[in-house]
């Protein structure tokens, strides 16, 4: 599919899809904000309290510390298939136990595609084409503190190439190529209170601009605070069902003079406008899963953003055959959303 070069703020517009539009002047490379893994998806993105396979490394590292043995996690979705069809998204994920480190280590692999641009001049001639896309890779490390306290973090190397050197627009002169850096901390605890019910959180991205043209034009990454809940209400031989609520709050704050530095947006990104405008902010998941025999999973969700005005249910299913795990997820946004129809395939394979 051809497209000019404004697709490229376009897509970056609707780059989370299920999130953060309100944000979207205020940070970059949205991409890491994007639901990997379609079991979580499934269950309208509520998953930080959850957390018990490798897309941990992505939702909450914490939960790394309780797993054993190997996972690998891999994925495929067709990204906004409502607004464009060349546009794709990979993920894939990997954790191993070493108890020689007395934790879990994991990794991750994120690709966004954002299609095939045309670059066209002022008089509207076509001067090249190019592929746009955003990419990170990320290393976690978890350990008990306890039987039932994990903490994790993850370190992430990001890069992002909206436009290759050649290309420029108006004035603007420079690379559309940026790197930066992320760090995520987790804490997870099992067995809060009563049995069966866990809290979850993860501080994500937390690092320095991304600078695309010069520095005096960096953006800030998204950094993210994400709070949740879970609660085994069923846990039996051959049932078992989860119920998960999960809070999101965006920890970017921009002025006129320019936008704070992650450490200090951490803070003052709560300082803009009443207590009633920030609970508007936050963004609410709420999700289940059901597992029959550890064999056959149903899911269902939720996504709430008031702000972004993107709400919608989520539903999921999977089918597990010795170690190998098939997950599908589908997004049932209103006719004409960009998210309208999403499908997400994920196939996990333990050993």
């Amino acid at each position: 599919m051809k497209r000019t070069l404004v697709w490229i703020l376009t897509a970056v517009l609707m780059m989370t899809g299920a999130s953060r539009l309100l944000a979207v002047s205020e940070s970059a490379v949205l991409f890491l904000l994007i639901s990997p893994g379609a079991r979580a998806s499934g269950m309208g993105e509520a998953f930080v309290a959850v957390a018990d396979d490798a897309t941990a490394v992505h939702w909450n590292p914490a939960g790394l510390a309780f797993q054993r043995g190997n996972e690998i996690i891999v994925m495929h979705c067709k990204w906004l298939p409502g607004l464009v069809d060349d546009m794709y998204y990979e993920f894939a994920s990997y954790r191993r136990y070493f108890k020689s480190l007395g934790g879990t280590l994991g990794a991750n692999i994120t690709y966004l595609n954002m299609g095939e641009q045309v670059w066209m001049d002022e008089y509207n001639i076509e001067q090249g084409r190019f592929t746009s896309y955003d990419f990170a890779v990320s290393l976690s490390y978890a350990t008990q503190l306890s039987d039932n306290m994990g903490l994790g973090v993850t370190m992430r190397y990001i890069q992002s190439l909206l436009a290759p050197d050649w290309v420029q627009v108006g004035e603007e002169k420079g690379s559309g190529k940026g790197n930066a850096f992320a760090v995520d901390l987790g804490f997870l605890y099992h067995n809060l209170f009563i049995k069966g019910l866990s809290l979850g959180a993860n501080l994500s991205n937390m690092g320095p601009k991304i600078t695309y043209v010069d520095a005096a034009q960096a953006d800030p990454i998204p950094t993210n605070l994400k709070l949740g809940i879970a609660y085994k209400i069923m846990d039996t031989q051959y049932n078992r069902l989860t119920l998960a609520i999960d809070t999101n709050k965006l920890l970017v704050r921009r002025t006129e003079e320019g936008a704070d530095p992650f450490y200090k947006a951490i803070f003052t990104s709560w300082s803009d406008g009443s207590v009633r405008d920030q609970m508007k902010r936050l963004i609410t998941s709420v999700g289940t899963e059901y597992v029959y025999n550890n064999m056959i999973f149903l899911r269902a969700g939720y996504y709430y953003d008031e702000i972004g005005k993107v709400k919608f249910p989520a539903f999921g299913a999977g089918l597990q055959y010795h170690k190998y795990r098939f997950d599908f997820a589908y997004v049932a946004a209103e006719q004409g959303h960009p998210l309208s129809d999403t499908m997400r395939f994920s196939l996990s394979i333990g050993f």
